[in-house]
């Protein structure tokens, strides 16, 4: 099956230069990103806390305070946007587990990209082991018809 594929669409045996990094994405865990999200939110929350508390320090702090309100301004900006990341990433891992025919539910993006990973290892290991088989096979057939040709001359 392979070598007929091989022989009418050889460029689709390339499929694996385009899953460049799948094997970095097998090392992303979700659940650990969706704890980091948390803490992310509460930190900026306490910092949020801690500028209503300074709000009333007067001059002592002013420059405290102004600095913190920067520091929150582009906190929850940064905060904002790797939350929307986040959201993307899930989708995506949702969407990879559905094109296989998966439930998102039971077959998490750590599994699903693994199973991806372990099948195409597998079949890099399977095309290498049919293209020394080939070549085996060549050198079998050119000896062959060397001693066909020897055998002839004689």
């Amino acid at each position: 099956m392979v070598q007929l594929l091989a022989t009418k669409s050889p460029t689709l045996l390339d499929f694996p230069d385009d899953l460049g990094s799948l094997e970095a994405a097998t090392k992303i865990q979700l659940k650990a990103l969706a704890e980091e999200m948390l803490s992310l939110s509460s930190g900026l929350k306490k910092v949020r806390n801690e500028l209503e508390a300074c709000a009333n320090d007067g001059p002592v702090s002013a420059g405290f305070h102004k600095t913190l309100q920067e520091f929150i301004g582009y906190a929850e900006a940064e905060v904002t946007n790797v939350t929307n990341f986040y959201t993307v990433v899930g989708k995506s891992a949702d969407g990879l587990a559905l094109y296989f025919g998966e439930d998102p539910a039971r077959c998490p993006f750590e599994q699903a990209t693994q199973t991806l990973c372990n099948f195409v290892r597998l079949f890099l290991k399977c095309h290498e082991e049919n293209l020394k088989q080939a070549e085996l096979e060549r050198k079998k057939a050119e000896k062959e018809a060397e001693m066909e040709k020897a055998k002839a001359g004689k």
